[in-house]
């Protein structure tokens, strides 16, 4: 502090008269406070008597905060006309630094800010501190009013509100804010501790306070509270792009101006991570942000690869697998911005004041997936080594949630590639109904699901409906959903009714959980497995656990068919019941996964009645009533995996259907296969009459000589013509390899031989023997 001499004119009862700016600073009284009043009264202790003979001596003084200080003064006395003194001018010097007390020095010396304020906020002391925080020495703020002396700034005032609370109310406060000062450059966090300062009879003279710069746990708290808002805003979906654009959020503007994450190719694809060597390192950039709207900053646009040299701090972040920082002015950090301004000298402005940047390598599970990189611009602060460990926290997490995408993805993809594979992809070779279907896999985090269909080609013009779903989500899914599709179409080519398919089916899915008994939730599956006959037009079905058909009849009735589902395949031992319904020509049937219906949000029979109405709205084809109610009935996130199936009945009429009652006579062998023929030719079909004689032949001979009565022989004009014999037996035939000498068995032989496909099924009164041949073109 300036050594500044004080200077008081006392008249001749030692009252002060004169007050000068030395005796202000070194008392911290005005002019005002001190005019008037007795000159002891300013004395913390009497002077002695030589002191007061010799108008000279060290005197004690009393200053306004309360503390006293020791002063070497001296006294000149003022006479009057005649000659006898009317008053003393006393002048004191400021005490040397060697004679400032414990309290004095330490006061001075603190690390912290700390100021005196009188009662009414006017400064009467500070520490170097303080007057480093104000950028002035103290006496230009001694003796000023607080607001003169900043900013009318929210800050400002409250910090004026909080001293003048002390003041009034004597009682101390803390008060935290974070703000700049007029000698800093960069906004601080404070905490700042104000308390009431008494004389020695109690009452409160002035406030004092001391003001701790807290910014370092200031922005240690900013930097777990980003971790934690990281931890619930990163990964919200096992999307790849959208976690890196969660990541950037984050960071801009808080922590970043500008951010931006690069990742490698096979990230967004299915390859293994490429062996990185010394050349560029070629990245795609996924995410960027800014403080500025646009993101003028990036020299890279979202999904262009960008090629990185090895100098570069992007690149050395993972070639090193660590935190690269740079600041400006180092030659590393020079040579990329000027990089950078190369590749977009439109938007160099905007980089201009980048003064520091991290590149941090994105590593999950020991595999490295790309960098991110964070600059500051706007923000005064250097990025730290603190920043470098919060920063590579951040970044690790959310790799991990990146790499998860990717896993995620990849295994998505793979599931759908095995659905694709598995599911019919064409379903032509039959003519029994018209089919349309949609398979629609949601974008649930848990994966794809199990649903399935199928349309199966049956003996006799006849057609298998399957739909199922398999329980849990992903490649286990999609692989037990493959078995099940081969197991029914092996256990539909036997030709068995819907519930003793079914029960087989239940048989497979128990035997197949059986030797683990912790994957049998995971194998139990659902299935609605129905089989339509051209020829009768009736339907028949049987489910397990799966919900029941719906259907639509030429006038437009649409229902729910009325059914009782048996349990879900893998339960075992229960029984399952077989339904039939004769529908007209043109019938719609609906089959279709719980996925269409069931939703945690949704009522189940308010989507059932959405769907009848959806089944009955006009489309042009039934691809496009597919799509129609899916979008009627589905919502925009539906939240399980979708398989709807429809089919529209035909009907064989009885000008394509010839049937015969045969007697068991092999007389009437000859004239049965007349009767084929000359049905053939009614039908225009005389080319096919030589193969059909034969066919005819051979399994009515079979019929009489190894069945049992009746015997019926029916031909079907469908695509094919199908040639069956029937008969009461439910001894099913077989191929065999007839001897030279044998004098029979080649009749089956000869049938496979000469037809498309043969096969025998098991009806309720016996069994049929059934042979297709393709017909000539049309």
């Amino acid at each position: 502090m300036e050594r500044v001499s004080a200077a008081v004119i006392l008249d001749a009862q030692g009252v002060v008269k004169g007050w000068s700016e030395g005796a202000r600073r070194l008392t911290g009284l005005e002019a005002a406070d001190a005019v008037g009043r007795p000159a002891r009264d300013l004395l913390a202790e009497q002077p002695t008597p030589e002191a007061v003979a010799a108008l000279a001596g060290a005197a004690v003084l009393r200053h306004r905060d309360g503390s006293t200080s020791t002063v070497n003064v001296s006294a000149c006395a003022v006479l009057g006309d005649d000659g006898r003194p009317d008053g003393y001018v006393i002048t004191a010097d400021p005490p040397d630094a060697d004679q400032l007390t414990l309290a004095e020095r330490a006061f001075q010396q603190a690390s912290m800010s700390m100021s005196v304020f009188d009662s009414r906020q006017r400064y009467l002391r500070l520490n170097e501190a303080a007057c480093k925080v104000m950028g002035v020495p103290e006496e230009t703020l001694v003796g000023r009013h607080f607001p003169e002396t900043v900013a009318d700034e929210v800050h400002s005032r409250g910090f004026l509100w909080h001293l003048r609370q002390v003041a009034e109310t004597g009682r101390p406060l803390r008060y935290e804010s974070f703000t700049g000062a007029p000698a800093l450059n960069r906004d601080h966090a404070w905490t700042t501790d104000m308390w009431p300062v008494r004389d020695s009879s109690g009452e409160l003279i002035g406030t004092a306070l001391a003001a701790f710069d807290s910014s370092e746990q200031y922005w240690a708290r900013q930097r777990l509270a980003l971790l934690n808002e990281a931890a619930a805003t990163i990964g919200t979906t096992l999307d790849v792009v959208r976690t890196a654009e969660e990541l950037v959020e984050v960071v801009v503007p808080r922590f970043a101006d500008f951010a931006s994450v690069d990742l490698f190719d096979w990230v967004l694809g299915s390859e293994e991570p490429p062996a990185l060597a010394g050349t560029d390192i070629a990245l795609r950039r996924i995410a960027h942000g800014s403080g500025t709207e646009g993101t003028p900053e990036a020299a890279v646009h979202l999904g262009e690869v960008d090629y990185y040299p090895p100098f570069s701090p992007p690149a050395r972040a993972i070639l090193e697998s660590r935190v690269m920082q740079s600041q400006a002015g180092e030659p590393a950090f020079m040579r990329w911005i000027a990089e950078r301004d190369s590749r977009a000298p439109d938007g160099r402005r905007h980089r201009v004041g980048a003064h520091s940047m991290m590149a941090v390598p994105l590593r999950a599970r020991g595999t490295t997936l790309g960098v991110a990189v964070v600059v500051r611009i706007r923000q005064s602060d250097d990025y730290c080594d603190e920043d470098a460990v919060f920063a590579e926290e951040l970044a690790s997490r959310a790799a991990v949630c990146i790499d998860n995408s990717r896993r995620f993805a990849r295994e998505r993809t793979t599931a759908l590639a095995l659905q694709h594979n598995l599911l019919p992809r064409g379903l032509s070779g039959q003519a029994a109904v018209e089919v349309a279907h949609r398979y629609r896999p949601s974008g649930s985090q848990a994966g794809i699901g199990g649903d399935w269909f199928d349309v199966i080609p049956l003996s006799g013009s006849r057609v298998a409906l399957v739909v199922g779903d398999v329980v849990g989500h992903g490649i286990p899914s999609s692989a037990t959903m493959g078995r099940l599709c081969t197991a029914v179409r092996t256990l539909a080519d036997v030709d068995l009714p819907p519930d003793e398919l079914l029960t087989h089916l239940d048989d497979l899915v128990t035997h197949l959980a059986g030797d683990n008994t912790e994957e049998v939730a995971e194998l139990g599956a659902t299935c609605l497995y129905s089989v339509y006959d051209p020829v009768t037009r009736r339907l028949s079905f049987a489910a397990a656990g799966h919900p029941p058909p719906a259907v639509v009849l030429p006038d437009g009735t649409a229902r729910v068919v009325d059914m009782n589902a048996g349990p879900p395949l893998g339960v075992g031992g229960l029984p399952f019941e077989a339904m039939e319904v004769e529908l007209p020509e043109g019938a719609l049937v609906a089959l279709y996964t719980d996925g269409l219906i069931e939703d945690r949000d949704r009522d189940i029979d308010h989507a059932t009645a959405e769907l009848c109405r959806a089944l009955t709205a006009p489309a042009e084809t039934l691809d496009a009533l597919c799509d129609g109610v899916l979008k009627a009935v589905l919502p925009e996130d539906p939240s399980d995996d979708v398989a709807l199936l429809l089919a529209r009945t035909r009907a064989l009429g009885a000008d394509r259907i010839a049937t015969w009652d045969v007697d068991p006579d092999p007389e009437r062998v000859a004239a049965t296969r007349q009767a084929a023929t000359d049905q053939l030719t009614a039908w225009g079909l005389d080319e096919a009459a030589f193969v059909t004689e034969l066919v005819v032949s051979e399994l009515v001979t079979n019929a009489i000589r190894y069945g049992a009565p009746p015997i019926q022989l029916r031909l079907i004009r469908d695509r094919t013509l199908i040639c069956e014999v029937s008969d009461g037996s439910s001894t099913s035939p077989h191929l065999r390899r007839a001897h030279a000498y044998d004098e029979g068995g080649r009749g089956l032989l000869l049938v496979a031989q000469l037809t498309k496909r043969w096969g025998s099924r098991q009806t309720g009164s016996g069994k049929t023997i059934w042979a297709e041949q393709p017909l000539p073109p049309v």
